[in-house]
């Protein structure tokens, strides 16, 4: 050690003496009191150096159990033994460590502070949380911390003498294709039971024995080594609807994954064979958690395939004219279907592009692209009036779409049309 490291002077020994006097203290606490004095040094580096320099101006500290930490640091190699074994089994590159003082050593803290406030203190938290990741680096001698996105979390409650671990999700992107009607996109709990298994369900717990989510997430469950996965759609398409075209953008979320390094090209091959006649998933690739929150609430332009069955017979020229008036505008309250579980509310969407090819007086497709958000049902039937304008309305005459399919999901924001 170097004077150039760590300068001495008067005061901070006569300040280092006064904490001294106070009881017994650890070179981490005392070293703490000075943490911003010098460089290249631990704080119980610093501690050692200023003990030793009272020591030689006659100084002596008294023996005993740290009066701040109650011995607190001693126990850096146990908690990092706990937290190394807590990780096995488990890929990860980055942790951090955060801890729940007892009431002992807050107080003890406080008091510290309260007493001697030399202005370069260190909190005792921030120490223990350093000197801890340091110990558990040295034991799995791969990782480094990460204040943002660890992928190990430990938070260590002092009082409960206990360590609690948070393994971060693994999130992918992609888009999906539904090719199946009658599969919701995820997991519906039974509407009797709840999710907890009745006769209704044959008790699984489930509305629908499948879904888009569990078809999807099945082969990287095994490959992750983990329990729960959840999926996070730019929307859903109705139970009856496919979902065609280029697919719909999701993340799938897995939860406290053991395997984080994925062969992304071999899990999109096991779906898509697997499941080749419901669905199929494409452009996969790492994201971070933020990409959730992009997916579900980037308002994307839908474009959908209507096949539309009316009550009446109507001619091509006057059918096509409804159509083009409905490009514009929607006024669109809460619809029926969906009223017991939405805010009862009058949403404004527009309709953006309409085509229509006609199949016969009573039938016809359009092609429909409009705003995120907007109802395709209720913009043909009218919804009982909820829907203004609507192709029901506008001709006079009952109107309902017979087969619905997505065939485009797109927005600039998605990460693959960035």
């Amino acid at each position: 050690m170097t004077d150039e490291k760590l300068l001495l002077t008067d005061a901070i020994l006569e300040t280092a003496e006064n904490i001294l006097r106070a009881g017994p203290i650890c070179d981490e606490c005392l070293g703490r009191a000075f943490a911003k004095v010098g460089y290249g040094l631990s704080n119980a580096e610093r501690g050692r150096a200023v003990r030793i320099a009272l020591n030689s101006r006659g100084v002596g500290a008294k023996s005993g159990t740290c009066w701040v930490c109650g011995g607190l640091f001693e126990s850096v190699r146990d908690w990092a033994e706990r937290a190394q074994a807590m990780s096995e089994g488990i890929e990860f590159d980055s942790y951090l460590f955060g801890v729940k003082l007892s009431a002992r050593i807050r107080q003890g803290e406080k008091l510290y502070l309260e007493r001697y406030p030399t202005g370069t203190h260190e909190p005792l938290k921030h120490a223990f949380n350093r000197e801890v990741g340091k110990a558990f680096e040295s034991l799995v001698g791969h990782a480094t911390v990460d204040l943002e996105r660890p992928h190990l979390s430990y938070v260590i409650d002092l009082s409960a003498d206990r360590i609690e671990l948070k393994v971060r999700s693994l999130y992918i992107y992609g888009r999906y294709q539904k090719f199946l009607r009658g599969i919701p996109q995820t997991r519906w709990p039974c509407r009797k039971c709840g999710g907890v298994g009745c006769e209704a369900c044959n008790f699984t717990g489930k509305q629908y024995p499948e879904s888009v989510e569990e078809l999807i997430a099945a082969p990287f469950l095994v490959a992750a080594g983990c329990d729960t996965a959840y999926l996070h759609g730019a929307g859903r398409e109705d139970i009856d609807a496919r979902m065609l075209g280029s697919g719909r953008p999701f993340v799938l979320e897995l939860v406290a994954p053991h395997v984080r390094s994925l062969d992304l090209v071999t899990l999109k091959e096991q779906v898509n064979t697997t499941q080749t006649r419901k669905v199929e998933v494409s452009d996969l690739h790492f994201v971070s958690h933020d990409t959730v929150a992009l997916v579900k609430e980037t308002h994307a332009e839908k474009t959908y395939h209507a096949v539309v069955s009316l009550s009446l017979p109507v001619d091509e020229k006057r059918l096509r004219a409804a159509v083009s008036s409905l490009i514009g505008q929607i006024n669109q309250r809460t619809p029926q279907r969906v009223a017991h579980r939405r805010a009862d509310l009058v949403r404004i969407r527009r309709l953006i592009d309409a085509q229509v090819k006609v199949l016969s007086e009573q039938e016809a497709e359009l092609v429909l692209r409009g705003e995120g958000g907007l109802y395709i049902k209720e913009l043909v039937s009218g919804d009982d009036g909820r829907t203004t304008p609507s192709l029901a309305s506008v001709l006079g005459v009952g109107a309902r779409v017979s087969e619905l399919d997505v065939i485009d999901v797109s927005a600039k924001g998605f990460p693959d049309l960035v």
